[in-house]
């Protein structure tokens, strides 16, 4: 039987604009037993902004826990539900790309079995998440879930960090792998001081497919660089509006891709539709395959089994002519940085292991579980990192503009 969740949100501003912090909080609709609990500061914002934080964060929490879920949301929010069940019109920028971020989530519950609908409740039955949202104004986080260990943080912990959503040259490239040996950083908390300013939203986009990817072909960094075929720059000007539609009303935004032909040719309608130039930076090429570039992993396995399964599952091992998995790992981590650095809205045009090695880092996974993570051609995926080292994902492997 599927088994009925209630998550109830809230969020609240001193000042509307003002302090802003969201609370959210998961109950098992039978019992009504407190499964996860969620509160952060947002730093100044809107009523709104921290109210649909607070309902992201819930829909997050149930992602995390059981998204086969019937999700029923309550909320002391009228415009917000109200605007989710589809009946009033979102008008607001940011509030449109939140609900947009909410719904992507929903969307995710639904693919699972799952299902959300939403509820107005008064503001004296929404107690318990108007306290966490408060906690959050407080500078206070709490991430609470009756499954692992209570991992609650105040703005002066090691692991305090804010959660929730902001407001808002010509190609380079290389004929031979970049082998310098670098450091790859973990994305973690690193100070007990925590940035609780607004992150620096990361929009992972993969390349528009060619000839290669639809003939299972590896294509990396120094092979032979195809271009896009038809289908892929038919994918490039998808990914554009949906592009410009997830970062309308970020303060600041910038395009940077990757070195070879089929991210920068996918980025180039992206950066048209944001009004800014493509910056090349070639630390986001894909992993040098050397002398198996171009072949299909068929073709690999039946030459070389045993090192087509290194590269898979040893960090340390690079095909010959080409690159280990820890040294894309350092470079990722070095142009993951200087993304950061930008701050605002950055759209970065990149390729499908370069994006599990940043899914890796954020999300502390071995090179085993990497493989796992999806990144289809034309996909989109969201991360929010903060100066301090701290980060969070907010969707992976996005492709309903494709569709």
């Amino acid at each position: 039987m599927t088994r009925r969740l209630i998550v109830e949100a809230d969020g609240g501003s001193r000042g509307n604009p003002g302090v802003a912090g969201y609370g959210a909080l998961v109950r098992d609709g039978e019992t009504r037993e407190v499964l996860a609990e969620r509160a952060a500061p947002l730093g100044k914002e809107s009523n709104n902004v921290a109210e649909y934080t607070g309902l992201i964060e819930g829909l997050r929490a149930v992602l995390d826990h059981e998204p086969s879920a019937a999700v029923t949301v309550r909320m002391d929010s009228k415009l917000v539900v109200e605007q989710m069940s589809g009946r009033w019109k979102i008008k607001h920028e940011d509030m449109k790309r939140l609900a947009a971020e909410a719904r992507t989530i929903s969307s995710e519950i639904a693919s699972a079995g799952g299902a959300v609908t939403y509820e107005w409740i008064p503001r004296e039955k929404n107690k318990a998440a108007d306290k966490l949202s408060n906690d959050g104004m407080d500078g206070v986080t709490v991430r609470r879930d009756a499954w692992q260990p209570d991992d609650s943080t105040s703005e002066t912990d090691d692991e305090g960090a804010p959660g929730g959503a902001t407001k808002d040259e010509a190609p380079g490239g290389t004929s031979e792998p970049d082998t310098t040996e670098r450091e790859a950083k973990t994305v973690a908390p690193v100070t007990s001081n925590p940035d609780l300013g607004k992150p620096t939203r990361i929009v992972l986009v993969r390349h528009g497919v060619t000839d290669f990817t639809t003939g299972g072909k590896l294509d990396g960094r120094g092979g032979a660089d195809p271009a896009l075929n038809a289908a892929g720059r038919d994918q490039a000007e998808r990914v554009a509006r949906a592009v410009g539609a997830l970062v309308s009303g970020a303060e600041t935004v910038s395009v940077v891709t990757s070195s070879l032909a089929r991210a920068i040719e996918t980025g180039a309608p992206v950066a048209k539709a944001l009004g800014v130039q493509a910056q090349v930076d070639e630390d986001w090429d894909e992993q040098a395959f050397g002398e198996w570039d171009g072949l299909s992993f068929k073709e690999i396995h039946a030459r070389d089994a045993a090192g087509l399964s290194s590269l898979r599952h040893d960090a340390t091992y690079s095909a010959p002519g080409g690159e280990t998995r820890a040294q894309l790992d350092a470079r990722i981590s070095d142009a993951l940085e200087r993304a950061v650095e930008r701050g605002g809205a950055v759209v970065v045009v990149t390729h499908r292991i370069a994006i599990m090695s940043v899914l890796s880092a954020v999300l502390g996974l071995d090179i085993d579980a990497a493989w796992r993570l999806a990144a289809a051609p034309g996909s989109l995926t969201g991360i929010e990192v903060w100066r301090d080292g701290n980060a969070q994902v907010a969707f992976t492997n996005d492709t309903h503009h494709l569709r």
